[in-house]
């Protein structure tokens, strides 16, 4: 029964609703029934063969079959699909797929379409297959199902690691997975809703979808009529539901998994995807493939609709780290075309205004395959602008030139190429338009002036901010925005918490400024501030607070920041860490200046195991200011910095923008930072990271005053820069007030919990039984864990003086055990989850479960024990295909997918004691037997299984030989034969049918000559695939069970 409900639910209300909303799409469905496909690839012959003869007119039959073959050839590259996909890309030869007009290809949907190599399978819900080549997949999970779907995600992530499925893999373009539910936005993990993702010898990324244009859905939906509806369900053996409200109700276009299909299934959208939406990166790690996130996607599509509207400048606002290199390089390929069409070819610029950019551009360009040229200065760019030709390079490679302006010099002599080629179009994307592009210098000018009739996008990830010049008027009107709130709702960045810091040491910064001024007399601040009394105090709060974080947050891996007031304040902080903190002082190795921080020895390295092991303390920070070291050396910091063996950078002026580090989740601020810089310089720890929900940002730059300043002066000054683009920063910070509901929430919620005795707490949550109750729970102490500094800052000490952040992880751990044992005990008895029921320590996870009084204790630990032995004997029997072992499994199982199992009685206890003590028995006699006939072969199991099998068959159908010893002799010659084959040539196992070739007369020779068994053709195909299935089963995973 267990089993009809979870087919009732999973296709009845997501995958065949999907299946009948691409059939409206325009995919025809096609049974599997009665068709034969590639089982290597998956492509099915005869829909290819007929496709590629349709959009190829006057193609012979023979040479669609040479193009099937040389497309399987490529599907068997370890580049995760780099070269099938250059081939599906192919416009001048053979067509495998009509772009021109895409209607023109044949469009299928299949279900259950299994992905096997050898014995290794899986089976998506539902695949895609244009012109008979299966280039997209869809999973679904039915809704409310968190576990299904990260078991599902679990799955893919390994499913494709898996060498076996390298050909799948290689041939799926992108795949979709859906639970039909709305998103839950801001959750860390991307758990609940419908989401896309590229294929991947990994970590598949899954993306959010969120449409933006309004889709005509008379236009792209047709009407899919009740007979053919009837032949879908009765191919699905599904016609009960056909008239299931739930059912109907699931058909309509606006649920989520029929939303993602249209968005991204739809003729043209999949035209779009599969033509200009998935890009192969090399990244130091390996190939990757990539695919557009919604919205580079939707700024490519309102580019193009600018140009056509005859308008040839505006800016793009995406948030930062939201892809803006990436998003080029996309428009390179998406404009390329786009202007081909109208005669003109393309020329491209990516403008930056420093070195580090330039080459930071010229790498991610060059890892997606472009051919980039480069310009530093302005001699070389007006050469540029007055050549003729398109591209530098003659391979004909989509190219693009990057220019640094950062030392051009202003120039009143325009460069004037009023000889142009009018057949060229030039395109400049200007990064970070907001910074170095003065109009009243001439570099603007000229860029206008050079080309008037240049297409110019500026790129920007914060508001335009600064009344010196107004970009909008520059540039022109946004073309596509793409805000904070949005990329924070799609996971890719993350909100941010301003620390205040603690009354107390408000004071002591007080007094050590007083003194510092009593010292220096009438002086500038910014002297004071870099005073050595000043600074030291501030530096101890620094290092303590972040060692504290490391531990509140329970991660020794993350970095902090320091931007310091001065480049004066940043060198004597740099020199008492160095002198108080440092193990090893990160010095360049000659001076380049004349302070005296750099008179220490040079670098020894620390390696980052050394910096794990002694966590979370602070061992080595790095200076990063620009007459410190060689620009070499600063590179080096910097990348140690993101490769975590750097612990603290203290900066002045340099990264506080364009830097990127992940692990970066504290910013120390010590002083204030202007209008966008402000923005830039918060959002350097706002990056996606492990499981962390925030960035934080601690706030000295307010000493003078009483901190009673929160947030809203933040907001004030953004407010009065922003305008209405306000609301979409709204969530940059979470408000006070927001902090203090959620601390109340917490107290709330722990509230009944002994949270002084972590014994007593362990015991009271192990006896909940409501998984929603535990996730409640669990999430509170994630919570607490997180704003832990704040609630600490607050004053809340009440609720933390029991509650510190050692007994908080404890705590969470705790409860996370515990929500997983449930999940089990929930999988378990809907019958949803036993085939790694062998694997899992079931003892533990019953009887975290039992309430047991005193009395039953020992009878709990006797069931436990026999419960393990039952379990292991399982699962150390190597023949687990045999039809006896098999019925053992079941019966386990259903001892164990009983209802409430928490409620165990004395009397069920020993019943089932008495059931496992039969199994038990059973499964120790089954062993025997094994190992015993095992020993004949000399320890051989694939002969064991071998024979068995054979016994088996003879059973059933009379067919080898009643002598079980003349089916060992003719089996022992059989394994010195093929041993022998297998040792003299090692590469035999590589190829299964020549193998196979090979074996058939040794295995009749022996059976049939030596033995005198009459074998029929059948009996004899069946031993020979026996033993080959056993080599290469052996050769391909080690001798393991199965």
């Amino acid at each position: 029964m267990a089993f009809n409900t979870k087919k009732f639910n999973e296709d009845s209300r997501v995958k065949i609703p999907a299946i009948l909303h691409l059939m409206r799409l325009g995919y025809q469905y096609l049974s599997l029934k009665g068709q034969s496909w590639d089982l290597d690839t998956n492509i099915f012959p005869d829909v290819f063969k007929t496709a590629i003869g349709k959009i190829n007119p006057g193609i012979e039959d023979a040479e669609a079959g040479r193009l099937l073959e040389d497309v399987k050839l490529l599907l068997d590259n370890e580049d995760l699909g780099k070269a099938f996909f250059e081939r599906l890309s192919e416009r001048s030869n053979t067509k495998l797929i009509d772009f021109e007009n895409f209607n023109n290809n044949t469009f299928h949907v299949v279900t259950e379409l299994t992905c096997q190599n050898g014995d290794e399978e899986f089976r998506p819900d539902i695949t895609l297959l244009i012109n008979g080549m299966p280039l997209v997949f869809i999973e679904v999970k039915k809704p409310n199902n968190r576990e299904g779907i990260l078991a599902e995600r679990d799955r893919i992530n390994k499913r494709f690691q898996n060498p076996k499925f390298k050909r799948f893999a290689n041939i799926t373009q992108f795949m979709i997975f859906s639970n039909n539910m709305e998103y839950d936005d801001g959750d860390p993990e991307p758990v609940q809703g419908a989401f896309y993702a590229s294929s991947s010898y990994h970590k598949p990324v899954f993306n959010y979808f969120r449409e933006e244009e309004v889709l005509n859905l008379t236009v792209l939906l047709k009407p899919v009529s009740d007979d053919d509806e009837l032949k879908v369900l009765k191919d699905n053996n599904l016609e009960v539901i056909r008239s299931n409200p739930e059912f109907q109700t699931n058909k309509q276009p606006e649920r989520p998994t029929n939303r993602i299909c249209t968005s991204l299934l739809s003729r043209e959208r999949l035209a779009f995807i599969l033509r200009y939406a998935l890009a192969y990166v090399s990244e130091s790690d390996g190939l990757q493939k990539h695919i557009m996130r919604y919205p580079q996607m939707f700024a490519t599509k309102a580019i193009e609709n600018k140009l056509s509207e005859g308008i040839k400048k505006g800016i793009i606002w995406h948030t930062q780290g939201s892809g803006k290199t990436a998003l080029t390089f996309y428009n390179v390929r998406f404009l390329t075309d786009y202007l081909q069409k109208q005669q003109v070819i393309p020329k491209f610029y990516f403008i930056v205004d420093r070195l580090d950019l330039l080459q930071q551009a010229q790498r991610e360009f060059t890892a997606r395959g472009l051919t980039v040229h480069t310009i530093n200065s302005r001699d070389a760019f007006t050469r540029d602008i007055k050549a003729t030709q398109v591209i530098h390079n003659h391979s004909g490679k989509p190219e693009i030139t990057v220019v640094n302006i950062q030392k051009f010099q202003d120039d009143p002599d325009v460069v004037s190429t009023k000889d142009y080629n009018v057949a060229i179009q030039r395109v400049y994307f200007l990064d970070e338009v907001h910074r170095s592009y003065n109009p009243k210098g001439s570099f603007l000018a000229n860029l206008s002036q050079s080309d008037s009739n240049a297409i110019k996008i500026g790129l920007t990830g914060t508001p335009l901010l600064g009344d010196d010049y107004n970009s909008r008027a520059l540039f022109g009107d946004y073309i596509h925005k793409y805000y904070y709130n949005a990329s924070i709702a799609d996971g890719y960045t993350l909100r941010l918490i301003r620390e205040e810091i603690s009354t107390q040491y408000k004071i002591e910064l007080q007094k050590a400024l007083e003194e510092a001024e009593v010292k220096m007399g009438d002086v500038d601040r910014k002297l004071i501030y870099a005073h050595p009394s000043f600074v030291e105090p501030m530096l101890t709060y620094i290092v303590n607070d972040f060692e504290k974080s490391r531990g509140a947050l329970n991660d020794a891996t993350i970095g902090g920041m320091v931007i310091c007031d001065s480049s004066d304040q940043a060198k004597q902080m740099f020199e008492i860490f160095n002198g108080v903190y440092a193990e090893t002082p990160i010095l360049p190795q000659t001076s380049n200046s004349k302070t005296e921080v750099l008179g220490v020895a040079e670098p020894g390295p620390t390696s980052y195991a050394e910096t794990a092991k002694q966590a979370p303390k602070v061992k080595n920070a790095a200076l990063i200011l620009h007459d410190i070291g060689t620009k070499e050396e600063r590179k080096t910091w910097v990348e140690d910095f993101k490769a975590g063996k750097i612990d603290f950078l203290f900066v002045y002026n340099m990264l506080l923008t364009g830097f990127d580090a992940k692990r970066l989740k504290k910013l120390y601020l010590g002083r204030v930072i202007r209008k966008h810089n402000l923005l830039q310089a918060l959002t350097r720890v706002n990056r996606t990271y492990k499981d962390f929900r925030y960035g934080y940002v601690v706030d000295f730059a307010d000493i003078r005053k009483e901190f009673d300043a929160t947030n809203k002066a933040y907001f004030d000054e953004l407010q009065s820069e922003l305008g209405d683009e306000l609301e979409h920063y709204s969530d940059l910070f979470k408000s006070q007030e927001e902090i203090k509901q959620e601390i109340e929430h917490i107290k709330d919620v722990l509230f009944r919990f002994d949270t002084d005795n972590m014994e007593e707490f362990c015991n009271q949550i192990s006896q909940i039984q409501d998984r929603d109750t535990v996730l409640a729970l669990k999430k509170a102490l994630a919570d607490a864990r997180s704003l832990y500094n704040l609630i600490r800052l607050q004053g809340e000490y009440d609720f933390l003086d029991e509650l510190d952040f050692a007994k908080l992880n404890v705590l969470y751990r705790e409860t996370s055990n515990h929500l997983d044992l449930l999940n089990l005990k929930n999988d378990l008895e809907s019958g949803e989850d036993t085939s790694n029921l062998l694997n899992r320590a079931l003892e533990d996870v019953i009887f975290k479960f039992v309430k047991i009084g005193e009395e039953e204790l020992v009878l709990a630990d006797k069931l436990k024990n026999t419960l393990r032995q039952t379990r292991e004997a399982l699962a150390s029997n190597f023949d687990q295909q045999d039809p006896q072992f098999i019925s053992l499994k079941e019966e386990l199982e259903r001892l164990f997918k009983k209802k409430n199992l928490s409620e165990v009685t004395q009397d069920e206890m020993v019943a089932n004691i008495d059931a496992l003590n039969k199994i038990h028995d059973r499964v120790k006699e089954l062993n025997r037997q094994n190992n015993q006939l095992r020993q004949k072969y000399l320890g051989d199991a694939k002969y064991t299984r071998i024979h068995k099998r054979l016994q088996e068959r003879q059973q059933s159908q009379s067919d080898i030989s009643e002598s079980e010893r003349k089916i060992f002799e003719a089996l022992a010659g059989v394994k010195q034969d093929a041993d022998e084959q297998v040792l003299n040539n090692s590469q035999v196992l590589d190829n299964e049918s020549y193998f196979e070739r090979q074996m058939m007369p040794l295995v009749i020779g022996r059976f049939m000559k030596e033995q005198q068994i009459k074998l029929n053709a059948d009996a004899s195909r069946y031993i020979n695939h026996l033993v080959v299935a056993e080599y290469l089963k052996e050769f391909n995973t080690g001798s393991q069970a199965w």
